[in-house]
């Protein structure tokens, strides 16, 4: 025989957002109640997150580390904050690097494309198509300059394919994959060791 649950823990039915005529927009991402946190938006569909794995978390946190370390000072570097691409796309990419000037107060939920210098995405399992096809594209068409692909090596370490604009185009152009250790010198010279993932800083 089982207990009986406690008295207001009885499990309720969540109710998921129903979308508007056309889909949501993505100011609606600022007023839906109750979302997930890092709810994205895509072509005016709400896309959840998986619950993070360690590789994404410590990816996250090598190359926010490493670009705020090494930018230079009108760079600003933040993670997991969603780009206004157009009304119906809000994607959050894991990692940005953007102009000083692009921060407008402690309550920004979002940056324009314009403002963006880099954008860094990890790959996830649920977002493998998402992150190789549909946000590079978007990203590229919105004129965002440089993009990464994070990806993991059968050991745990980053494999980082980096993307440049062809601004006639639009499109990204693949400059190079990196293993062990990515040496750019756009969109400023750079080097991060990528096997120092599971390092703790000092």
């Amino acid at each position: 025989m089982s207990a009986a649950p406690e008295p207001g823990l009885e499990q309720q039915p969540y109710r998921w957002p129903v979308p508007p005529e056309g889909g949501w927009t993505a100011d609606d991402l600022d007023r839906i109640p109750g979302l997930p946190p890092h709810t994205e938006l895509i072509d005016g569909s709400l896309v959840f997150m998986s619950p993070q794995t360690a590789f994404h978390g410590r990816a996250m946190r090598l190359f926010e580390n490493a670009l705020l370390d090494q930018a230079p000072a009108d760079l600003d570097v933040l993670r997991e904050m969603t780009i206004k691409l157009d009304e119906k796309n809000r994607p959050e990419p894991d990692v940005l690097v953007f102009p000083v000037g692009a921060n407008t107060g402690p309550r920004q939920t979002w940056f324009r494309p314009e403002d963006i210098v880099l954008a860094v995405e990890v790959v996830s399992d649920d977002s493998v198509q998402r992150d190789r096809e549909v946000k590079p594209r978007k990203y590229a068409a919105a004129g965002v300059p440089h993009f990464w692909r994070v990806e993991a090596d059968d050991e745990g370490v980053p494999i980082v394919y980096v993307y440049e604009l062809d601004p006639a185009l639009k499109v990204y152009v693949p400059t190079g994959i990196h293993r062990d250790k990515l040496t750019l010198t756009v969109p400023f010279p750079l080097e991060i060791d990528l096997t120092a993932i599971n390092r703790r800083r000092p």
